[in-house]
């Protein structure tokens, strides 16, 4: 039985550090965090709309009386499911590092919510695009709200008496990945750096840098490890994360060497122990980045690779559907 439960909503880590989960995980359904102490408290992400971090606040209000005014946030990176919500907190100081602050001016929510509202002309892409996260969500009211605050390298703050430390990882699944580190309750919250029983998305990359930023937190003296995605784990998690990017990188990279296509490749790697990881579709993004790390030149547009993520999907869900129809199947 795993120490913590998988459920939506508020969890008490026991420190005055509390996880907001929402399961299952997938695609737009992130974890969001909240450090108190005393009567002061650090929202750590918003959630991908302003319903859903709605919601959030209102629980944390209620069980935390710390969180009735919450003078801070932190944002782990630039994702729209871990910043859609800033805007509910006008007035508190919202900070990140300066590449997340860039990338969210690059990509304001207006672009989201216009594919969103023109997904039917815009192919395979914005098909797929629209199953997993634009039928779920609502964009239309969100208004881009960057950090007031950057930070380059790392940051030291405090919430009544406890030190919070923030350290820039990133370029790796975005280019301003930072991981949020309470040192006095072993805890730690990593944005995206981290999921839990999922496939991680590599957009950024090196992933030599994701690697490293595993590697930092097993480091740490930490017990209580909160992912971007998935449920509360420890370092075992952490673990798994890395193996699972130094094996797709050594598989990716054998393939790249004989010469056989990114999207080949994706659908070649077996997933061996991973194989029960959702969102398995996202091996196409991952080979593709690793690819062009290799020194492949060509570079597939988002909308080009959420629909290449859309046919994989499609292939794996005829296949399951396949293996449970001959009686063997075996639930995941």
């Amino acid at each position: 039985m795993a120490r913590w439960q998988y459920s939506k909503g508020l969890h008490d880590l026991g420190t005055g550090c509390f996880a907001w989960l929402q399961p299952d995980g997938g695609w737009g359904w992130s974890n969001a965090g909240l450090i108190s102490d005393g009567d002061e408290s650090l929202l750590v992400d918003t959630l991908f709309d302003l319903a859903l971090t709605g919601e959030m606040l209102a629980g944390m209000r209620a069980a935390v009386p710390a969180a009735r005014a919450i003078g801070r946030l932190v944002n782990t990176h630039s994702n729209g499911d871990h910043t859609f919500g800033n805007q509910l907190l006008a007035g508190a100081e919202i900070i990140g590092s300066r590449a997340c602050a860039e990338e969210m001016k690059a990509r304001p929510a207006e672009e989201l919510a216009s594919l969103q509202r023109n997904w039917q002309q815009l192919g395979p892409g914005g098909a797929f695009l629209h199953e997993v996260m634009g039928s779920r969500f609502k964009w239309d009211d969100v208004v881009n709200t960057p950090p007031t605050r950057v930070f380059d390298d790392a940051l030291a703050l405090t919430v009544g008496d406890k030190q919070v430390l923030l350290k820039h990882v990133g370029p790796a699944h975005t280019r301003g990945d930072v991981l949020v580190h309470v040192p006095q309750d072993r805890t730690v919250f990593t944005g995206d750096i981290l999921f839990v029983e999922g496939h991680p998305v590599l957009w950024a990359g090196p992933v030599d840098n994701w690697v490293a930023a595993c590697d930092l937190i097993l480091s740490w003296d930490v017990e209580t490890v909160v992912p971007g995605h998935g449920p509360i784990t420890d370092k075992k998690g952490v673990q798994a994360m890395k193996d699972y990017l130094l094996y797709i990188t050594q598989e990716a990279r054998r393939r790249y060497d004989a010469g056989m296509p990114a999207y080949q490749a994706a659908r070649d790697i077996a997933l061996d122990r991973f194989a029960g990881w959702g969102d398995a579709e996202r091996m196409v993004v991952n080979v593709v980045s690793l690819y062009r790390e290799f020194g492949a030149s060509s570079q597939p547009s988002v909308l080009e690779l959420f629909g290449e993520m859309g046919r994989l999907h499609a292939e794996l869900k005829a296949k399951s559907a396949t293996a449970h129809g001959h009686g063997h199947g075996h639930a995941h």
